[in-house]
């Protein structure tokens, strides 16, 4: 039988997110795979000074994604502190 999904507790997803002991590493892994997917996915539109408001929206986003991914990374190592 399928135990059934637990779903995370909001509250302590937003703590993790903006826990100093996750922040460092996820900061640097945002800068760096952030930076590589602006420039895949943005590089154009920024040299032919062509960026609307979507699409820096769209880039602002580029650099949250690997910043809760790596959140979730360190969290899943640490599963019994973080109650994901």
């Amino acid at each position: 039988m399928l135990n059934p999904i637990e779903l995370p507790n909001p509250l302590q997803i937003g703590r993790n997110l903006t826990a100093r002991e996750f922040r460092g590493t996820a900061l640097r892994v945002s800068t760096v795979v952030g930076s590589v997917l602006f420039l895949i996915n943005h590089g154009g539109a920024v040299m032919a000074k062509d960026m609307s408001r979507a699409r820096w929206l769209s880039a602002g986003l580029t650099y949250m994604v690997p910043y809760c991914v790596s959140i979730h990374g360190q969290c899943s190592g640490r599963k019994r502190e973080c109650k994901l």
